[in-house]
Order: C-alpha cells, then structure tokens, then sequence
C-alpha cells in the first residue's frame, strides 16, 4: 500500500533546498540529487560559484550525462575574504546572472547553486540578491543553495534544509584535498 498518491511531475519539483555546516558533503549532496533528478529525465543545471580551473571530477562525469550541466563562475585561485578581488565579484555577479537567465528560459528543471552562501558571506554578491531570484524562481524548479553559513533568511524560506557538521575530517592533520575525493 503507498504511503501518499502518486503525484504528477509538476507536482513533484518546486522545492528549495539549503545544503550549509562546516562538514564536508555539501556539493557531493547536491550533485547527489542532481545525478538522481538527471536519472528520471529532469534537465539540472549546476552553477558554480567561486570554482574554476581546477578539474573537478564532477566536470568531468556529467560529460557523459544527459541532461546534467555545470558551469563554473570561479578563478583556479582561492577569493580574498577580507579584500575580494574585482574579478571575483564579477565572476559571482555573472553566475547570478546566468542563475537569472536560466529560470527565464525554463529549460531547466533544477537548478543548483553551488557555494552561492559562501560567495553571499565574503560578498560578492547580497543576501537581497539572491532572496530576488528565489522569489522569481519557476513554480515547477527545484533548487538547491549549498556552502557554509547560509544565512538565516535562506534558512527560513527553504522546504528542506541540511546541516552538514564535522565530527573528523583528514584537513585538520594536514591531509590536502585529495582527486575523486574531495575534488
């Protein structure tokens, strides 16, 4: 006997997800449901935010995905806290940009902003920003917000929200980030 009824597909997506913590999970969580949405035929897009250059092995899989797309909006070289370069603001500016795009257009049905809360935190884009694009997001979308320290307003406004936090991770006794691992 099911548990609910059976529901349509525009029944079924239109959620908004924030993946935040300081544990490692967050993009893989979100690659995750991008890899099982992508399975049933839904179309994914995955924007990176303050990621490119640097062969990630995701970049790499969904090559082979129908369906599945990622676009990075990042430099090789890590973001300045304290003092972010120009490019850096630019480079998140036209990943809203292209977030923006991608929900006028409709050809995707899930939408997924990787590190967007971390590219709000060190601004280079704002909280008001970002709280626009969810308000103008396509009934029928899913989209999922990841990276440490969502702020609260994410928080609130999100369906499903998941605390990633770390009980042990190799990083803390030097151990750098390691290929198919943790990129």
């Amino acid at each position: 006997m099911p548990l609910s009824k059976p529901m349509s597909d525009e029944d079924e997506l239109g959620m908004i997800h924030v993946y935040t913590g300081d544990g490692k999970g967050k993009t893989t969580a979100s690659l995750g449901l991008g890899l099982r949405s992508a399975g049933h035929g839904y179309r994914v897009l995955m924007i990176q935010f303050m990621k490119g250059q640097i062969n990630y092995g995701e970049l790499e899989a969904v090559k082979n995905l129908p369906n599945f797309e990622i676009v990075q909006f990042g430099r090789a070289e890590f973001v300045d806290k304290d003092n972010p370069a120009d490019v850096d603001v630019k480079l998140a500016r036209d990943g809203l940009e292209h977030a923006r795009k991608a929900m006028r257009e409709r050809k995707y049905d899930v939408l997924i902003l990787d590190e967007i809360n971390v590219a709000v935190e060190w601004n280079l884009i704002s909280v008001k920003e970002v709280l626009d694009l969810l308000e103008t997001k396509p009934d029928h979308m899913e989209m999922v917000l990841t990276g440490r320290h969502a702020p609260q307003s994410f928080i609130d406004l999100a369906d499903t929200v998941t605390e990633m936090k770390e009980v042990k991770h190799p990083f803390t006794k030097g151990v750098l980030a390691r290929k198919g691992i943790e990129h």
